[in-house]
C-alpha cells in the first residue's frame, strides 16, 4: 500500500491538481466503482492516462452490521463492557485520539524516502488456506527518485514520476499543508462535485486514500479527515475484524470496498480491510472468482534519505 493512487491527466503541472483533471479522475474513479458492482472487470489500459492503482484492492460492497460494539472500560482490570456506538462516534473518537497523540515523524524533505512494513492477511470467504505477506518498501516523497515497492512479496522497481504524472493524495508535505483541516472544507473537497449521484462513496473513497499513507499529516489534517467522514449519513458499523490477533471495530461505507479499523479500546487507527476478488475470464466474459478478505496493517513507516535505510 505504498503508492496508493497516482493520477495520469493532461493539463496538469506538478504543483497540484487543476479542476478539470480532478473532475477527470473523479468520473473515472465512479466508472471503475461502477464495473467492480457489476461483477465487471475494467479492460486493460481504459484507465491507463487517468488513474493507476498500485495497491491491488478491488472488491464489491462491504458486508453490513449494527451499531453495538465492545469497548474496554476505563478500571485498571481493563473489563470489556457493552457500549451503543455509531459509525460516526468511532470517527470523531478516532479524530481526538489522533489530536491526542499528536505525530512522532520528522517533516520529510521532498528528496527523502518513506520506509513501510506493511502486514497482508487474506482470507478466503469461502473456505481455505490464509495467506499473509510481510511487504518494506521505500517511496520517493516527491516521486522525483525510483522508488521500491514490495507487493504481496514481489519487488517492483517504479520509475520517477513523469512530466504529466501526479500522485493524489498528495505526500509532499507543503502540498497536504495546504488541504483544508476543517471538517466541513475538508469534506466538500472529497466531494468535489456535490450533486454526482455518488459524490458520498466518492468522498469516503477520498478519504480513504488520504489516510492510507504512506505520508506525514500536518497537525489537525488526519483528525480533521475523520470528523469530514462521520458527516456521512449511509456510513456503518462492522463488527467482526480482527487485526493482528485483536479485536477492532470497522467503518465502512455502501458501495466501497473499503473498510477502516480502529482498536476497539483506543479508537487508534490499525489499518484497512478490504473485500475483493480475482477476475477471470469464463466464456468471453469477465467474472469476479474467488472472494476473499484482505486487512493491511502499517506496521512501521519512517522517513529515511535513500533506499535499503530503515531504523
Amino acid at each position: 500500500m505504498d503508492e496508493l493512487m497516482m493520477v495520469r491527466t493532461w493539463d496538469t503541472d506538478r504543483d497540484g491538481l487543476s479542476d478539470r483533471a480532478r473532475s477527470a479522475a473523479r468520473a473515472r474513479l465512479e466508472a471503475a466503482m461502477a464495473k467492480e458492482s457489476e461483477g465487471v472487470a475494467p479492460r486493460a489500459g481504459r484507465l491507463s492516462r487517468r488513474i493507476v492503482l498500485r495497491t491491488g484492492l478491488a472488491g464489491v460492497t462491504a458486508a453490513a452490521a449494527g451499531a453495538a460494539i465492545v469497548t474496554l472500560g476505563g478500571g485498571s482490570d481493563r473489563t470489556p463492557r457493552l457500549a451503543a456506538v455509531s459509525a460516526a462516534d468511532v470517527l470523531r473518537r478516532a479524530a481526538d485520539r489522533t489530536r491526542a497523540r499528536g505525530g512522532d515523524l520528522p517533516v520529510p524533505r521532498d528528496d527523502q524516502y518513506f520506509y513501510t512494513r506493511t502486514r497482508i492477511t487474506r482470507v478466503p470467504v469461502k473456505g481455505g488456506r490464509t495467506r499473509t505477506w510481510t511487504d518494506e518498501s521505500w517511496m520517493s516523497v516527491d516521486g522525483s527518485k525510483p522508488s521500491l515497492r514490495q507487493e504481496y512479496g514481489k519487488v517492483h522497481h517504479d520509475p520517477p514520476l513523469g512530466r504529466h504524472e501526479v500522485r493524489w493524495p498528495p505526500t509532499v508535505y507543503s502540498e497536504l499543508q495546504a488541504m483544508p483541516t476543517d471538517p466541513d472544507e475538508l469534506l466538500a473537497r472529497f466531494k468535489g462535485n456535490d450533486s454526482a449521484p455518488n459524490s458520498d462513496v466518492i468522498a469516503f473513497m477520498e478519504g480513504c486514500m488520504l489516510l492510507m499513507g504512506p505520508r506525514v499529516m500536518p497537525p489537525g489534517l488526519q483528525a480533521g479527515a475523520f470528523e469530514a467522514l462521520s458527516r456521512l449519513p449511509r456510513i456503518r458499523l462492522e463488527d467482526e475484524a480482527d487485526v493482528s490477533g485483536r479485536r477492532a471495530v470497522g467503518v465502512s461505507y455502501p458501495q466501497a470496498s473499503f473498510t477502516f479499523l480502529f482498536d476497539r479500546g483506543t479508537y487508534d487507527y490499525l489499518g484497512l480491510r478490504t473485500r475483493g476478488s480475482s477476475p477471470k475470464k469464463v466464456g468471453g466474459e469477465w467474472k469476479q472468482t474467488n472472494p476473499y478478505l484482505e486487512t493491511r496493517t502499517l506496521e512501521d513507516i519512517e522517513v529515511v534519505d535513500r533506499v535499503g535505510q530503515h531504523g
